[in-house]
């Protein structure tokens, strides 16, 4: 690992960091830069900014830590997967929470392709020429749940072709920062990244330009926990089932802030987190820390259903919300809905 290091004197007061960083270090390319601004590599006094934005407001010492390069292509690592089902053209595994499905900064190893160089090594068929798996759908680092990944090109395709179709059926569950309402509906917006923050997305305000990609999600509340305003009959949580009908960078995530019930622990799209609930006792002061201590958007990708592409067969696998949100959940169900 290299450290670059800069000072910066009053002339550079107002210049924006990661274009001034970038003329400084002249080995390392701006979109680098703004990368690795971006992933914590840089230091100002010994304190780190993320911002590559910024503007250079004093005179001050910059270190930008540089990492070794990686390797292009993702090497093979032994590393355990939950498999619920194999064959010789596709496999369906139960992604962990804190698993990236690719390498990428932050996240160069560790990651399920990683995983699956390694288990499925002399059975890829090759994916465009190249042995690999083929990857036809993405799933939160930060989310748990069912993945299918393609192990030949003839897979990949017809897998590639469903999801284009929105012909492959995905559920997933999770809990919300209280209810939707009407407890089952249908959202449907355009999403794009951002103006404000281009690693987030946001519902298009003016659907008529054509902006963003369109987003459906059909959702209905499983149950409802607790109660947030008594006489408007808001409950303080739900557990939400949600159907993709397309398949969004966070989809589900904006859609269910857009109405107004954002997920539990979601760092992005929950203003604040934890919930509010009207009432008091153990059973509230659990569910509210509980809530308030989670630490990852509550997200399970629960069911997936297809027919295989080359079978021809209908098939379905699902999996049951892993212990956290199991343990959430349970916390609030127990609190009263009329103290």
């Amino acid at each position: 690992m290299d450290i670059f290091s800069a000072t910066a004197t009053g002339d550079d007061s107002g210049a924006r960091l990661d274009l001034w960083l970038s003329e400084k270090c002249e080995a390392v390319s701006r979109s680098r830069v703004k990368s690795l601004i971006q992933s914590g590599a840089l230091k100002v006094d010994g304190q780190i900014v993320r911002d590559p934005r910024a503007k250079i407001i004093a005179t001050g010492v910059y270190e930008l830590q540089v990492p070794d390069p990686v390797p292009a292509v993702p090497e093979p690592e032994d590393i355990p997967l939950d498999i619920l089902h194999e064959d010789a053209d596709l496999i369906i595994v139960n992604k962990p929470i804190g698993m990236a499905v690719h390498p990428a900064p932050g996240s160069w190893t560790g990651t399920l392709v990683n995983a699956l160089l390694h288990h499925c090594k002399g059975e890829l068929t090759g994916i465009g020429g190249v042995e690999r798996p083929g990857i036809v759908h993405r799933i939160d680092k930060l989310t748990s749940g069912v993945m299918v990944v393609a192990k030949s090109d003839a897979a990949h395709a017809g897998l590639s072709k469903m999801f284009a179709e929105h012909t492959m059926e995905r559920t997933y569950v999770a809990l919300t920062r209280g209810a939707p309402r009407p407890l089952v509906g249908t959202i449907e917006t355009r999403l794009a990244r951002s103006n404000a923050d281009r690693k987030k997305m946001a519902v298009v305000k003016n659907p008529e330009s054509g902006a963003g990609r369109h987003a459906i999600t059909h959702y209905k509340a499983l149950e409802t926990y607790g109660m947030l305003d008594k006489t408007a009959g808001l409950p303080a949580a739900a557990k939400i089932e949600c159907r993709l009908e397309t398949g969004r960078t966070h989809q589900i995530r904006v859609h269910m802030s857009h109405i107004g019930a954002p997920l539990i622990g979601d760092p992005v799209y929950a203003r604040n987190k934890g919930i509010k609930a009207h009432g008091a006792g153990d059973a509230f002061d659990i569910a509210k820390r509980l809530a308030r201590s989670f630490d990852r958007q509550a997200l399970h990708a629960a069911s997936l259903g297809f027919t295989h592409p080359i079978t021809g067969k209908d098939v379905s696998f699902k999996v049951a919300m892993p212990d956290d949100m199991t343990s959430l959940a349970k916390a609030l169900k127990k609190m009263p809905k009329d103290d």
